[in-house]
């Protein structure tokens, strides 16, 4: 056969032809330094309790968290943002546990703290594990939304508290108008200006959410898995809409801005990148992990090779971080 060449000056294949050229000008690379473990604390002093729709996800009580932690560390994620189960018994429709100063939450943080000090904690700082209804924050005296303003009181009570635990990071995850703000000045006054404030800036009314519900019991608690939750999570129709929450939060005082979910939502990550100089979150959520476990254990995705580009996606993006499940997994593999 005779040869044929063609006459082109550029041919990108030259810069892919083997592992170690690709290596050289790889873009974009992941590290257990990009990762933040999203954890579950149960009280109590029993094993640790799978979820069923987060295939590898436990809740752990406080001992089991404080051995989580450890590893982690030893793998080199720097943080870990945890999440509490409460017994129903502690749920009311005012989520009052929330502000109780020996709540299971705090009680994890003061136990994370004591034995891993270098270690970052972040906390969640909403009512949805707190409440019967299942809703971030109180409902209006109809019973027809969550009240804006006496959410975010108690809020900020709430930061205070978690952040005389120990915290490093607080993390409001409610979507309420002005909370960053408030939150900021009440943590001020309290003499506690060297915590700061993770802000779930675009957070999207996702149906990516389900399996976290089940998590920490807040779909339990409301009787279903699919709260709506639209008249204060973004719609995810919406560029323009998460670009003013983000910016509203930065200029409120937020240390780092988040988007969540970030696998369908990359597009807005990118954007965000563009539009701050602050450091930029992203959270691959329990949906999100849980169809990449669900495919693989079909056989119909290579889990190590999916869960990886997922992440490098993100990253890619412009995550400066990345809150994800596969924390511990990711680590271990590129360590």
């Amino acid at each position: 056969m005779a040869s044929f060449q063609l006459d082109i000056s550029h041919r990108p294949r030259r810069l892919r032809r083997n592992p170690a050229v690709r290596s050289l000008v790889e873009e974009t690379r992941l590290r257990p330094a990009d990762f933040i473990a999203p954890l579950f604390v149960v009280d109590g002093n029993g094993a640790p309790e799978p979820i069923d729709s987060m295939p590898g996800v436990s809740r752990f009580n406080v001992a089991d968290l404080v051995k989580e932690c450890r590893a982690l560390a030893k793998l080199g994620v720097p943080a870990v943002a945890l999440f509490p189960k409460l017994d129903k018994k502690f749920k009311n429709d005012a989520g009052t546990a929330a502000l109780d100063e020996d709540a299971l939450i705090l009680r994890a943080v003061r136990a994370v703290k004591k034995a891993l000090p270098g270690l970052v904690v972040m906390t969640d700082i909403a009512l949805d594990p707190y409440t019967t209804h299942g809703h971030d924050g109180v409902l209006t005296a109809d019973g027809s939304d969550v009240a804006n303003d006496a959410t975010v009181e108690i809020l900020t009570r709430m930061a205070v508290l978690h952040s005389q635990a120990g915290v490093d990071f607080v993390a409001p995850s409610d979507m309420m108008d002005g909370r960053i703000g408030a939150i900021r000045s009440a943590l001020d006054a309290a003499g506690r200006t060297e915590t700061a404030i993770m802000a779930y800036s675009a957070k999207f009314a996702s149906a990516y959410y389900g399996p976290f519900r089940d998590a920490v019991g807040s779909a339990a608690a409301a009787g279903t898995r699919s709260l709506d939750k639209r008249t204060y999570q973004l719609n995810p129709a919406n560029r323009r809409e998460a670009l003013t929450e983000v910016a509203l939060d930065e200029a409120e005082g937020a240390d780092i801005l988040m988007v969540k979910p970030a696998g369908a939502y990359l597009d807005i990550i990118r954007e965000v990148r563009e539009a701050t100089r602050r450091p930029v979150a992203a959270y691959q959520v329990s949906g999100e992990y849980a169809q990449i476990q669900a495919a693989a254990r079909l056989g119909w995705l290579d889990l190590e090779r999916t869960r990886h580009e997922s992440l490098l996606a993100i990253k890619r993006a412009g995550a400066d971080m990345i809150l994800t499940y596969f924390a511990k997994e990711m680590a271990a593999q590129l360590s």
